[in-house]
């Protein structure tokens, strides 16, 4: 499909800068075939039915972009995908002056041996020493803020809370599921009051879902991939849901995207675990899930694509122009929708 169908125009004082407060205040478009309306989160629990499941992406986003020297050279990393036990594969700024073999300081006792340049761009790093790269981050890195929001502020203390889900349990994100930064313990209690469950999986959401299509045909793109794990229990769970009746909420792209690499074709969710790139665009027929709470998305963005492929594109555009005029936060602290398909 031609990427300029995923177009539209977005004023730029409707990117949020800041996380609602409360989180759950935050507005909700919800979006069905019959229409939509205006809601806030909070309200969610009024929207689904008794017996749905919602799955949230359990992903915990560490501190991923550090900034060091090369020699007189000044260097920026957003590390992007573990490949091994110190080995991190990075999108570098002044990438033109990193050689292979280069070793960059990044301050505070931590350095690595940048190497093998990959077609994306990105270069592998193999940080330096014998403590966990963990440490090595907590104490040299900070919270990596999607571009359009660090492209107009630092990132600060704030961040370091606002950027995490509730539900932040397994290391290894450079970017929040951000449509969970909704959740706080008192929705999930009223959820479940309403008997609507949640359970969680993981997948560690990488820099290159900040990447722009350049291609002009969504053919010609290659998706970025990611690591992500649903383990047996899990897959049970979403499994009895539908067979009792219930649907299967994926709450953010990043959960969609990893049930639908779990799905077969009969629709049955199995275990997994390891790299998906599966890129989804209309055309696209879902198997494992049955809606979606989202936040609103850039234009020509793979993630609009796919909000287009569960609703049609049509239904879509309409919704984000009804969005933008009424006011909505856009994209990572942005307000979200619930499309139902």
């Amino acid at each position: 499909m031609d990427v300029d169908l995923f177009d539209f125009t977005l004023p730029p004082e409707r990117i949020a800068l800041r996380p609602a407060i409360p989180r759950e205040s935050a507005r909700l478009l919800v979006v069905r075939d019959d229409g939509m309306r205006d809601r806030t989160v909070a309200d969610l629990p009024l929207e689904l039915r008794t017996g749905d499941l919602l799955v949230f992406n359990d992903t915990r986003v560490i501190p991923a972009q550090l900034e060091g020297t090369r020699g007189e050279a000044r260097i920026g990393a957003t590390l992007h995908k573990r490949e091994g036990p110190r080995r991190w594969r990075a999108f570098v700024r002044n990438a033109k002056r990193v050689r292979d073999g280069d070793t960059i300081d990044f301050g505070a006792g931590v350095s690595a041996i940048a190497s093998d340049r990959g077609a994306d761009g990105s270069i592998a790093l193999d940080f330096a020493g014998d403590e966990p790269v963990e440490l090595l981050l907590e104490r040299a890195g900070r919270m990596p803020l999607p571009p359009y929001i660090a492209g107009k502020r630092s990132a600060d203390a704030r961040d370091a809370e606002d950027y995490q889900t509730m539900f932040a349990r397994e290391a290894g994100a450079v970017a929040a599921p951000t449509a969970a930064l909704h959740f706080t313990p008192a929705l999930i209690a009223a959820l479940d009051a309403a008997g609507i469950g949640h359970t969680t999986l993981t997948l560690h959401v990488g820099a290159g879902t900040f990447l722009p299509v350049k291609a002009e045909d969504t053919d010609d793109h290659v998706m970025h991939a990611e690591w992500g794990r649903i383990d047996q229990p899990t897959a049970d769970r979403l499994n009895a849901t539908r067979v009792a009746g219930g649907r299967v909420i994926a709450v953010g792209t990043t959960s969609l995207r990893l049930i639908e690499s779990a799905a077969g074709a009969d629709g049955v969710i199995r275990p997994f675990e390891g790299d998906t790139a599966i890129f989804i665009t209309p055309g696209y027929r879902f198997r494992g899930i049955d809606g979606l709470v989202t936040n609103f998305h850039l234009p020509r963005s793979t993630l609009f694509m796919l909000v287009s492929a569960l609703m049609g594109l049509d239904r879509m555009q309409a919704a984000y122009a009804h969005a933008i005029a009424a006011g909505y936060r856009f994209y990572s602290y942005g307000d979200a929708s619930l499309l139902l398909p």
